[in-house]
């Protein structure tokens, strides 16, 4: 049986094995999806309501200030190639399409614990 991309446990989504398709987006408007997600993925190492290590937030917040950069890099590169507009409603379908609300939700509080 071909390799399908999948677990034969967990059926395809609506749009396969692969996801929902990315919207087309300029070179940077990808550059710019793609340093945000890394720095939500900082983010969502070192909230400090989910670490459990200090070096490993550590490491999180060191590697922040170069997703920080590289978002600084893309919106200025956004703007020089006269794309003044964030077209939000695409860029917030790439951002899905490439995991984006679960990656997101580490950087938000954990639900509490029951005393």
């Amino acid at each position: 049986m071909p390799y399908s991309g999948h677990s034969s446990s967990e059926p395809p989504g609506p749009f396969g094995p692969f996801g929902p398709p990315l919207p087309a987006l300029t070179r940077a408007e990808g550059a710019f999806v793609d340093a945000y997600l890394d720095a939500v993925d900082q983010l969502g190492r070192l909230n400090p309501a989910r670490a459990t290590q200090t070096y490993g937030a550590l490491r999180a917040a060191q590697a922040l200030v170069a997703h920080a950069g590289a978002l600084r890099d893309a919106l200025t590169l956004m703007h020089h190639r006269g794309e003044h507009e964030v077209h939000a409603a695409t860029l917030a379908r790439a951002l899905r399409a490439l995991d984006g609300e679960r990656r997101a939700r580490r950087v938000s509080l954990p639900p509490p614990q029951a005393s």
